[in-house]
Formats: structure tokens, sequence, C-alpha cells
């Protein structure tokens, strides 16, 4: 079987079989015809001839025309989907793809907010129960950099007001309890008494009882979609732009700790870090902030 066959193959497999939308299924018969036809200008284009010489001699030649580690990232994956297939078809005896290296992708160092922004942010929702709401979401999520995901399985067993700690339940489920500073608590007490003192006549719907502390109306978790907007709508109100995002929040913990001079092991573990390296990142960020400081203050520059 020829390569340009399989690869026809495989394109009405990922149509028929795996519906793919017509752009998913564009984006992969791109990625595979230029391995195509670097194939066939390096041997006479048979399946047999894709082995991990050639898929690495491929890849290499992505890097030297300049595609970029993303890019490259991603025509691996679609070849890796490719091989597979042909594995799965009995074309391939085994994957060439299997020791292939994956480009690594550098991480994107995260912007923090400044504390004077935190909190304009902070201050935008009104007085209302659904303000003081909003106003103990934006608050805790800063306070104690918990994920989204976080914030919105809260239940109100998971808050230690009189201790001032919110015990959070992160990736795997792994549970970690991180201290709260007395704006977060207040916040969330004014919250909580706004919700307990609701008259049940109230003209606006209101979420029945339950044990979340901020659940939609319908009593479920409130939605990742919808703290996406409060954030984005808060930030515009405040004046800071449509770039803000929740993560932002949790961003800006982590640096503002490192940079008032928290020890990275007390901040992975707040963070619920598995690996360190990952907090680590942060220690870049506090840094470069601290030459951008030395830099516009310091009298020789």
């Amino acid at each position: 079987m020829r390569l340009d066959s399989a690869i026809d193959a495989y394109l009405d497999y990922l149509r028929v079989e795996r519906a793919l939308a017509k752009n998913t299924v564009l984006s992969y018969a791109r990625d595979l015809q230029k391995l195509a036809v670097f194939v066939e200008s390096h041997s006479d284009g048979a399946l047999d001839d894709l082995d991990l010489a050639q898929v690495s001699a491929w890849l290499g030649s992505l890097s030297e025309a300049g595609l970029g580690t993303r890019s490259a990232a991603r025509h691996l994956s679609a070849l890796r989907g490719f091989a597979k297939f042909l594995v799965s078809e009995g074309e391939l005896k085994k994957d060439p793809t299997s020791l292939a290296a994956r480009p690594r992708i550098g991480r994107k160092l995260p912007k923090p907010i400044s504390v004077s922004d935190i909190k304009r942010l902070i201050e935008v929702p009104g007085d209302d129960w659904r303000g003081r709401r909003d106003r103990a979401m934006l608050s805790l999520s800063y306070a104690a950099g918990l994920r989204v995901s976080e914030v919105l399985r809260l239940e109100l067993g998971d808050i230690d007001l009189a201790r001032g700690v919110v015990a959070a339940f992160g990736k795997g489920g792994k549970r970690r309890l991180v201290p709260l500073g007395e704006v977060a608590i207040r916040h969330l007490r004014e919250y909580l008494d706004a919700r307990d003192n609701i008259e049940s006549g109230s003209r606006r719907k209101l979420p029945p009882r339950s044990s979340l502390i901020f659940p939609s109306p319908s009593g479920k978790p409130f939605s990742r979609q919808s703290f996406w907007k409060l954030v984005k709508r808060s930030a515009q109100k405040a004046g800071l732009g449509d770039t803000m995002h929740p993560h932002r929040l949790r961003h800006s913990f982590a640096t503002h700790l490192l940079a008032g001079g928290a020890d990275l092991r007390s901040v992975q573990a707040m963070l619920g870090h598995s690996d360190i390296a990952t907090t680590e990142i942060y220690t870049h960020v506090s840094r470069d902030h601290i030459a951008r400081a030395h830099q516009s203050a310091h009298p020789r520059g």
C-alpha cells in the first residue's frame, strides 16, 4: 500500500467513523500531505518506508523550515493518530512514532494583576445578595489561589471562617487547606449572611437551599462559563480591559506571595501542585517584576 492511499483511507475514517468536523479533517490532511511529500522525496513512497528514521527526519525538516514547536507538536499528533490507525488495520506491524520525541513547548509566563487592580476588580459588584456572591467568588479566587473548578465545587463544610481556612479539592481529589485573609473572610461572611436572610418572597429567582457555597438557580454548581463572564464583566467595569480571565487571579496569588517573600514549598502546597517545577514558573515572573521595578526606580536604571 502506498502512503498517499493510506492517508486517504485514514481521512475517510476520520470523516465517517469518527465524524470529525470538516475543518479538523482538513487540518489533518494538510499535515499528513506534508509527510507524504517528504517521504516520497526520500523513497519510493511505499507505506513500509514509514519508520522511526523517516519520522525523525521529517520532524527535523519541519524545524529547519522554521515551524514553531507548537505547530511541530500538532504535526506529530496527527502522525501518531495516523500510525495507530494503520497498526489497528494491520497495515503496519508497529507504530513508528512510539519512540519519536515530542517537541518541547515552552510555557508562557503568566501576567499577574497588580494589587491595586485586584482591589478595583473585587469592588465592582454591588451590595445586593448577587453582588455579594460575585464579590465573594472573586475575593476567594485571589485570596486562596483556587482553580475555577475548586471554587465552584466548594460546599459550606469546606470553609471554616472562624479559623480562616478553606479546604480545596484539587486534581485527583487531593485535599489541601489554604489560609484566607481578613478581606476574603469578610466578603464570604457578607455573602453567606445575605444568602441566609433572603426572603422567600423575593421577586428574583433564588437558588434553593444547597450545601454548595455558590449554587446556580437550579441548585447545581455555578457554571464555568458564568464565572468566566463574571470576571470579564467585572474587569471591563473596573477599566482593566477585556483580557482578564479567572486563572489570572490564581497566577497573581502565587506571584504576589513569592514577591512578598513566601517560600516556594509553601506556595506549592497552597496551589496544590504535585510537582514543584510547576510552581517554579512563578519565580521567573517574580524576578521579572523585581527587575522591571529596579529599572524604573533606580537612578542609574
